[in-house]
């Protein structure tokens, strides 16, 4: 029984070979494709997260930061009030 007898059972040989190396590649790819997905959806996860923490931490920070200008506009104001005098 010989495995290749013609130029056929080559050809059909070859075309196995590529089919097989085709999905070898298809499967590398779609892997890799997910993994890149997977990664980049738990990159936005991380950031929305962060940004909503932020979010509160900011009103509290807006109403020091307000206070704070409240307090050296008015040292300004006593200081110029003093030098009038």
């Amino acid at each position: 029984m010989q495995f290749i007898s013609n130029s056929q059972d080559i050809l059909f040989l070859v075309l196995a070979l590529c089919a097989l190396w085709l999905t070898a590649f298809l499967a590398w790819f779609l892997y890799y494709a997910i993994m890149t997905f997977k990664q980049t959806y738990q990159v936005i996860h991380k950031v929305k997260e962060k940004i909503t923490s932020t979010a509160s931490y900011l009103e509290i920070a807006f109403t020091g930061l307000r206070k704070a200008i409240e307090l050296f506009s008015s040292s300004d104001e006593e200081k110029k009030s003093k030098r009038k005098r």
